[in-house]
């Protein structure tokens, strides 16, 4: 596995993603998350990944060439969420192509994102996740080191805001 630097010309890579990871949601009966409908097909969701391609740091990472999973981060965290008083690093969007589960995509990405965060003299790395349905998202980032911290809703979406300290 490779991660490099990306930047908004990977807006549609990270669409197709998405898209991949509702399909597999709804499939799973987990559509809570983001719902039943491709991101591709919503120009507001279109707008939001190019808005993240275009302004917070990417990074993608792929595996035997191929892009593997997407993750963007950011300063401070997106508007929904309060700052804190003290420098971090955000992960903005982390996703993964499902054609590559098992293989330590995401883990691979949060360990670059803490990477970042001290090369950035973050002491605070956060994400926040859909907090609802099974929990299974929450507890992924309980074992890759974040600690649930806050909960908090967007219109009828729960979400789950989630932090670790980088040393």
């Amino acid at each position: 596995m490779e991660i490099r630097k990306g930047g908004a010309a990977d807006a549609p890579i990270m669409l197709a993603m998405l898209d991949g990871a509702v399909e597999w949601l709804v499939a799973h009966g987990r559509a809570g998350q983001w719902g039943t409908e491709p991101w591709s097909a919503d120009p507001r969701r279109v707008e939001r990944i190019g808005g993240i391609a275009r302004d917070d740091e990417i990074w993608v990472a792929e595996v035997r060439g191929a892009p593997a999973g997407v993750m963007a981060v950011s300063p401070g965290p997106p508007h929904y969420v309060d700052a804190i008083d003290e420098p971090e690093l955000y992960i903005t969007l982390l996703v993964t192509d499902r054609s590559f589960a098992g293989e330590g995509v995401g883990g691979a990405l949060i360990a670059k994102a803490r990477e970042e965060a001290r090369a950035k003299g973050a002491g605070v790395l956060r994400v926040d996740c859909y907090g609802g349905g099974d929990g299974r998202l929450v507890e992924y980032y309980r074992r890759n080191g974040f600690e649930p911290v806050a909960e908090f809703t967007v219109g009828e979406w729960p979400g789950r805001l989630l932090s670790q300290r980088i040393g």
